[in-house]
């Protein structure tokens, strides 16, 4: 099943021309689906990468299965519970890194998985890099738990509006999440119809 859905916060910018504070501190859902189009910006030793992103999926709390909050407030999550704006980065498999958003108010767990994106010129003049999956987002961006806790709002790390026409957004069932009984099937991943980019083209003919 797909949805169409708008992104109906699309070009929303601070006084630093970054998304700021204000952009984060509200549900994961209208996050997830306002950071479409919007450029992931990395500052790693000296080299500035961009990446605009083409697919999240949210994480809407502790009620919510597939979230890691549903199993208790542990020391992995604690950074869940911080306000909106900061990074949740965990590591799984023994082999990938996985950026998340964390969205809303204070002790409320809720976040967004960034989980595609295009690469934006640059990367030190090689070519462009695949960033078609989670893991593969973050190990181009230099991303790892070194980064959990930090403020989305400075230079390391940090969003900058969408530009252009709002993309047309598509909202699925989350992938990987058949553990979650009844939310495996809620409409929370968002993408950018035609990009070529996430890491899951939605099946032809859904409706």
């Amino acid at each position: 099943m797909q949805k169409e859905t708008e992104n109906s916060a699309y070009g929303t910018a601070g006084a630093s021309g970054r998304l700021g504070r204000e952009f984060f501190e509200r549900d994961a859902v209208t996050v997830a689906r306002a950071l479409i189009g919007t450029t992931l910006v990395r500052q790693f030793r000296g080299t500035e990468y961009r990446a605009r992103i083409v697919e999240t999926e949210a994480y809407v709390g502790a009620h919510d299965l597939a979230c890691h909050a549903a199993k208790g407030r542990t020391a992995r999550t604690e950074t869940l519970y911080l306000s909106g704006g900061h990074a949740y980065v965990y590591f799984i498999y023994g082999m990938y890194s996985m950026l998340n958003v964390v969205t809303g108010v204070a002790e409320d767990p809720q976040a967004v998985l960034i989980r595609a994106a295009e690469p934006v010129a640059g990367w030190n003049g090689g070519p462009p890099p695949d960033l078609s999956g989670p893991g593969k987002l973050c190990r181009a961006l230099h991303i790892t738990r070194a980064q959990n806790g930090i403020d989305l709002t400075d230079d390391a790390l940090h969003f900058l509006p969408a530009t252009g026409p709002p993309p047309r957004i598509i909202a699925t069932p989350r992938i990987g999440v058949d553990y979650a009984k009844e939310w495996k099937h809620e409409l929370l991943r968002f993408l950018e119809l035609g990009s070529s980019a996430v890491s899951k083209a939605p099946r032809k003919g859904s409706a």
